[in-house]
């Protein structure tokens, strides 16, 4: 019944399935794109003419459309970039490198949450430690503690959601013990935004990374969330036009936050549909959102289990939007190719998640990821063709 707000489904039968990868974008945010760039593109923060005007206050618009969101203090708590991976790589330059001797991730996190400390010459025991999972993929809490006792000049980063599994972290109660140490946490919400409410007060979380393109809005645009004690511990990730409040030959001096963060002409159009997309999501109300994709998960992972030889990899409770399974006797690419043959779109491999799927002894799996336009027909459509592909493969 959501389908009606995403122009992607008017005239196309896909079966669209990885929303974790990207989700489609309603009609609402292609059009404040397109108003953007069709009725008052113009450079921010720079020119004093009308449509420039109106661009700038749009574009702060939607700053304190995403402070209020995810009930962020103020303003200059929020920071654009060009997405999650950018907001990782950057809190892990301007404020962690050289300040912090060990990073904690867990084992879950997905590659940008992974390289930017190895770029940093950190491997696993040498500056950077792994939280164990169980055979579940169940953050281990009592490892973790361990960890942070052992390494008292620590920093967390942790995603939300995995990306590969759909697995949800406890991050609230993470966020609390690495405080009882003193440890700062950063957060990797890429996939949690678009299924259920994040609250940074609440949460108490030091630095958080949000997605554009995996919560409905367009590419190419992200935000970071840093709780206003660390913005002068922070530095400029990167400088130039629009960070400066004076330049000579001789020395720069750079505005406050967020504007000595946003170096260069920031992406416009991008920022004023993810306000959009987030204004979408309240018309929708997160309880809704909650309950309709709980009932579709249910229901995919229930048809899932009941196909001979299938193996999950997680539980149905403690996930969310994405589910990781593979057939006995047939490679997750054959299961993918297949089903792209047959109108429905899935990814296979390794989810951008290599060290997860070495540790479990696979090549990669077959992952199912949800949108709010997705519906029962969708799963009975991806459950009866993969079938036919699994019938094909096997001969």
């Amino acid at each position: 019944m959501y389908k009606k707000y995403f122009e992607y489904f008017h005239d196309n039968k896909n079966i669209y399935l990885d929303s974790a990868s990207t989700t489609q974008k309603p009609k609402v945010v292609l059009e404040a794109v397109q108003e953007y760039y069709t009725k008052y593109c113009a450079n921010t923060h720079r020119s004093n003419f009308g449509n420039a005007n109106r661009a700038t206050t749009e574009f702060e618009n939607a700053r304190s459309t995403l402070k209020s969101f995810i009930n962020a203090a103020h303003d200059e708590e929020i920071i654009f970039t060009k997405g999650v991976t950018e907001s990782l790589n950057f809190i892990a330059s301007s404020f962690v490198k050289d300040r912090f001797d060990t990073v904690i991730i867990s084992s879950l996190e997905h590659h940008s949450n992974i390289v930017p400390w190895h770029m940093q010459g950190r491997s696993l025991h040498q500056g950077l430690e792994v939280v164990n999972c169980d055979e579940n993929l169940s953050f281990d809490m009592e490892h973790f503690e361990q960890l942070l006792q052992e390494n008292p000049n620590a920093f967390v980063s942790i995603t939300h959601v995995s990306n590969a599994f759909g697995r949800i972290n406890p991050v609230k109660n993470i966020i609390h013990i690495a405080h009882k140490y003193g440890v700062p946490v950063m957060i990797d919400g890429a996939q949690s935004l678009v299924h259920f409410n994040v609250d940074v007060q609440d949460l108490d979380v030091d630095f958080y990374a949000l997605s554009s393109h995996k919560s409905y809005g367009p590419t190419g645009v992200g935000a970071m969330y840093i709780k206003k004690e660390h913005l002068k511990d922070v530095k400029a990730y990167q400088t130039g036009g629009a960070t400066i409040s004076d330049v000579s030959y001789d020395r720069s001096i750079l505005l406050d936050s967020p504007f000595k963060f946003e170096a260069g002409t920031q992406n416009i159009a991008g920022v004023i549909g993810f306000a959009q997309a987030l204004k979408f999501i309240q018309m929708l109300e997160y309880d809704r959102i909650i309950d309709y994709e709980a009932g579709i998960y249910e229901y995919m992972y229930e048809q899932l289990s009941e196909i001979e030889d299938i193996q999950l990899y997680t539980d149905s409770i403690n996930c969310i939007g994405s589910l990781s399974f593979n057939v006995k006797g047939a490679m997750a690419d054959d299961v993918g190719v297949l089903l792209d043959k047959m109108n429905v779109s899935i990814r296979y491999g390794h989810h951008c998640a290599q060290p997860i799927m070495k540790k479990l002894g696979l090549q990669g799996t077959a992952r199912v990821s949800l949108g709010i336009y997705n519906d029962l027909h969708d799963i009975d459509m991806l459950i009866k063709n993969l079938k036919r592909a699994l019938q094909i493969l096997k001969g």
